[in-house]
């Protein structure tokens, strides 16, 4: 698939139009950000690896009968997507305490959520993501509510998926980030990425941190705990 004209690049990824409008070539760059874009790094290979990470994942999500934009891996760093028109609200699902959910309710750390607890933030760099409800939505008329129900539902499929899948891997899914977009007949799906970069994963044995905070807190090698997970997924994937 020849890729043409770039239509975006944001912190993590390049997209590219094809000679199909309804199909998009994505590469994964090597650099990192952290705390909205005042930490930065480039990491070489970071991108091959979130790129192969992601390419499994949405495989197994649609395997599940969870619809997202992923159609093919084309190389170590490339993939083609359908083209979806991203919702500017990010979805997180949280199981384990850890992050800012931690900071913002004096939580430890650690903990076990009685049950899994989604949030909603306003893809909006300049005003920082910042964390709003469902009259928030309604106020800035950024999605149906219908659509919003449905968005927290398959979140709450797509937890259930892979709280299995990495567990098989021996990774407790603490919590992860999920985008959403209309492809052009209209359907909701799962776009984006979802990698170490968009989900915290420790070790279930250990609690070893093998997601971004290894580059946010500076307590590791980013490419060996991406690595990890990419040989564990690709394990579980060849012994399923």
């Amino acid at each position: 698939m020849e890729s043409k004209q770039l239509v975006y690049e944001g912190k993590a990824k390049k997209l590219y139009k094809t000679d199909d409008a309804d199909l998009l070539l994505v590469q994964y760059k090597n650099d990192l950000t952290a705390f909205n874009g005042q930490k930065k790094a480039t990491e070489h290979g970071k991108g091959a690896l979130n790129n192969q990470i992601s390419s499994l994942i949405f495989n197994v999500l649609q395997t599940k009968g969870i619809p997202n934009h992923w159609v093919k891996q084309l190389s170590e760093d490339k993939q083609l997507v359908k083209h979806t028109n991203i919702i500017p609200i990010e979805v997180v699902v949280r199981n384990v305490s850890a992050g800012s959910l931690a900071k913002r309710l004096g939580l430890s750390e650690g903990d076990l959520l009685s049950q899994p607890i989604v949030e909603f933030y306003y893809k909006d760099d300049e005003l920082g993501d910042p964390l709003i409800n469902e009259d928030h939505i309604r106020l800035l008329d950024l999605v149906e509510s219908s659509v919003l129900l449905n968005m927290k539902e398959l979140a709450h499929q797509v937890n259930l998926v892979l709280i299995d899948y990495f567990k098989q891997c021996d990774l407790r899914l603490v919590d992860f980030k999920l985008e959403f977009g209309f492809d052009s007949n209209g359907e909701l799906m799962l776009s984006d990425e979802i990698s170490p970069d968009t989900c915290r994963l420790w070790d279930i044995h250990t609690n070893q941190k093998l997601d971004k905070d290894v580059f946010r807190q500076g307590i590791g090698s980013v490419d060996e705990a991406y690595n990890v997970v990419l040989e564990r997924l690709k394990g579980a994937v060849s012994h399923g």
